[in-house]
């Protein structure tokens, strides 16, 4: 018996030998996918001993195949036995972070990253930080790349003479290697003493940042930023603001874009009296950039930018400096620099005030509130609350409300459609009153739409806007206009009706949909339209969950069962499918 349970507990084992080395990819994936599975069924010794050394040798597979196994061995400690022997896992690990592929090296090194907390300081200058300088002077680039990602998370606790080795541990002769290394400067940096983020750093830090490759220097735009926020105010105009001053006119467009994707970020770091005196001119340049996507990227920092610039003088910053390029932008060639702005222009009224939203920036809301671009008629709309609270509804609605109603009539379908999604937050933001004096007419007439697009967006939009106001407000001034429609001379209209039924029902309640909606759906089962009877059927069954039981045997059932003899199959289908749904039979 001995001998047949030793038999038994290969058994796992062979089967993922097997599986491993079939030719199928998927059944090696799967396998793969497995593997804690079959480390459990091993146990701690035997996944130590034979599991991994399998693993490790097997190490020339698919892609696909290797980013499983190197994702599934960052979460192998416990099923190695635990932290005391997490070292176990690292040969399989290193042999993936020097692989060709991007993402297997990646998914390596995140893995090893894990496992490294995972090591007793002893174990990680023992076992973890000798991986590390092994693929930091390997031979191929590949190595060196996986090597950048993990000096972070051991320099800390390793001791002074190890720190002294991988600060020099480093060789940057090609750009991928030189790549990775800018893109985890700023990480390296952060973990290491600030007397040698001055002595080693920066040196590393200005080469990267005149790098040949663009590609190198845009992620050095990156490390400024943790850099400039170690060190202090007095070492910033000397050790990063050169560099910084040259990226931002970078002749890459690449690199002038990632500095004005990181603009608040950086602003942040090198604070209020360098924002004034390098940034602000840096930031104008950037919104008049010749790129587009440079524009379309400093665009998009305007709100945050103004926001952050030192009080005593914000305004008259962004008066002098920020608006007159803002201006420019409303009426900017390119899309994307229209659209970006349009996201965040509205919040410049709650830093501006009342006075200055009033005179300089509402010609712009209203210059794009007309643009042609869809996206940016939208951005406006949808950030006009930030505008509401500075100036008040009746100037908001003087300025930029007929706007909105010329937008909701236009002949594009695409237009109206999205000015109704825009709807229940305008009328959230303009106030019950307001809404129906100026805008609920509007949201009426798209009910009878020519486009069924629009109508059932429309449809929706009520079953929004009762939610926002309530069952009382939709009993006075929407479920009348709705009911209305019954009587239509075009069925479409009339399904209209039912449609509106279904979608208010519920917000509307029992009794509203009982006394004013029920009689008109039962009328509707006699009309001449089958489509119009079979969408009454559809109708039933979906209110007939808020009804009450008594509406339930003594009004519907009878005329779904008159619609279940019907002449028309779709009638009779939809019909019976109620009865069945609602258990009236």
């Amino acid at each position: 018996m001995a001998g047949a349970d030793g038999d038994d507990s290969l058994y796992p084992i062979a089967v993922l030998i097997d599986e491993l080395r079939n030719e199928d990819v998927q059944l090696r994936l799967n396998s793969i996918k497995k593997l804690s599975t079959i480390a459990l069924a091993l146990g701690v010794e035997r996944t130590r001993t034979e599991l991994l050394p399998f693993l490790t040798d097997t190490i020339y597979d698919e892609d696909e195949v290797l980013l499983a196994l190197a994702e599934q061995l960052g979460n192998f400690t416990m099923l190695v036995g635990g932290p005391e022997y997490v070292h176990c896992l690292l040969p399989p690990l290193e042999s993936l972070a020097t692989v060709e592929e991007t993402v297997v090296r990646d998914k390596a090194v995140e893995s090893l990253r894990k496992i490294s907390q995972e090591h007793s300081p002893v174990d990680l200058e023992v076992h973890f930080e000798p991986l590390v300088k092994r693929l930091a002077s390997g031979d191929w680039f590949t190595s060196r790349t996986s090597a950048c990602g993990l000096f972070s998370v051991c320099y800390p606790r390793v001791s002074s003479t190890v720190k002294a080795e991988i600060r020099h541990t480093s060789d940057y002769d090609t750009p991928m290697v030189r790549r990775a290394a800018a893109s985890k400067l700023g990480e390296f940096a952060k973990v290491l003493e600030l007397d040698y983020v001055k002595s080693d750093i920066i040196s590393l830090f200005t080469a990267l940042a005149s790098d040949e490759q663009d590609s190198v220097r845009l992620l050095a735009v990156e490390a400024c930023v943790s850099i400039a926020t170690l060190l202090p105010q007095e070492d910033l105009e000397t050790l990063v603001m050169p560099t910084l001053r040259q990226a931002a006119e970078d002749k890459s467009w690449r690199v002038r874009y990632m500095v004005a994707d990181k603009f608040s970020e950086l602003q942040k770091a090198v604070g209020p009296e360098i924002t004034k005196n390098d940034l602000v001119p840096a930031f104008q340049n950037l919104l008049k950039d010749c790129e587009a996507e440079v524009r379309a990227a400093a665009a998009n920092k305007v709100k945050e930018f103004c926001e952050n610039l030192p009080e005593d003088n914000r305004e008259q910053i962004i008066m002098t400096h920020i608006l007159p390029c803002v201006k420019e932008l409303v009426s900017d060639t390119n899309q994307h620099v229209k659209s970006a702005l349009a996201s965040v222009i509205m919040g410049l009224s709650t830093i501006l005030g009342k006075d200055n939203t009033i005179e300089h920036l509402l010609p712009l809301f209203l210059a794009q509130l007309k643009d042609e671009c869809p996206e940016v008629r939208l951005n406006i709309i949808s950030n006009l609350d930030c505008v509401n609270e500075v100036i008040g509804i009746r100037q908001l609605s003087q300025s930029l409300l007929p706007a909105i109603v010329e937008l909701a009539e236009d002949a594009k379908w695409r237009v109206r459609l999205a000015i109704i999604e825009y709807m229940p937050l305008l009328a959230g933001q303009l106030g019950v009153e307001f809404f129906d004096e100026k805008l609920n007419a509007l949201c009426m007439a798209w009910l009878i739409d020519h486009v069924y697009a629009i109508r059932e967006a429309a449809t929706c939009n009520l079953m929004k806007l009762v939610e926002k106001f309530g069952a009382e407000w939709a009993q006075n001034t929407i479920v009348p206009k709705v009911l209305g429609m019954a009587n239509d001379p075009n069925y479409l209209h009339r399904m209209t009706t039912l449609f509106c039924i279904n979608a208010l029902s519920e917000a509307c309640g029992q009794e509203i949909t009982t006394k004013q909606m029920l009689p008109v759906v039962l009328k509707m089962s006699n009309d001449q339209v089958a489509n119009v009877r079979f969408n009454v059927a559809k109708s039933l069954q979906k209110i007939g969950p808020v009804l009450d039981s008594n509406a339930l045997q003594t009004e519907v059932k009878p005329v779904l069962e008159k619609l279940a003899s019907d002449a028309d199959m779709d009638v009779k289908y939809f019909a019976q499918e109620a009865i069945s749904v609602l258990a009236l039979a």
